[in-house]
């Protein structure tokens, strides 16, 4: 079995934040488990930390060690699913469909699971029930 990552849920992985802990207690109950991540986490995941430094919620070289802990993961744990321009037209499709004036990046987040039959699993209540709603595998972690 394998899951579907998306960014919200690995950056609280990686970056201390109040759904940390749960988010930690929900992977090392997996075990066994394979997780896959985009193309497309890599670079909001890196927008991410960006903005965190930016805001100053983050240091420099917690941002460069949060960096290099997804790199490490992305490099053997974790599949890197590369996104296909017909995911980025499902996305279009869910986009549309969606009644929840769903986001661009978690259209193509929701299409990349459902194009890769995976539970896309996230910490954004939103996508979730977009998801749900669109007759996409969800789970709300955290």
């Amino acid at each position: 079995m394998r899951l579907y990552l998306d960014t919200s849920l690995v950056v609280s992985a990686l970056v201390q934040e109040q759904a940390s802990e749960a988010v930690h207690d929900w992977l090392a109950s997996r075990g066994g488990i394979r997780f896959a991540v985009s193309d497309w986490v890599v670079v909001e995941f890196a927008a991410a930390l960006s903005r965190k430094r930016a805001l100053n919620e983050i240091s420099a070289g917690l941002r460069e060690e949060a960096q290099f802990q997804f790199d490490s993961l992305t490099a053997g744990e974790f599949d890197v699913l590369p996104v296909t321009r017909g995911e980025f037209r499902i996305g279009a499709n869910l986009a549309g469909l969606s009644l929840q004036g769903l986001r661009a990046g978690d259209a193509l987040h929701l299409a990349i699971a459902k194009s890769n039959t995976l539970t896309l699993c996230t910490r954004d209540i939103k996508l979730a029930a977009a998801g749900t709603d669109l007759g996409c595998s969800t789970q709300l972690i955290g």
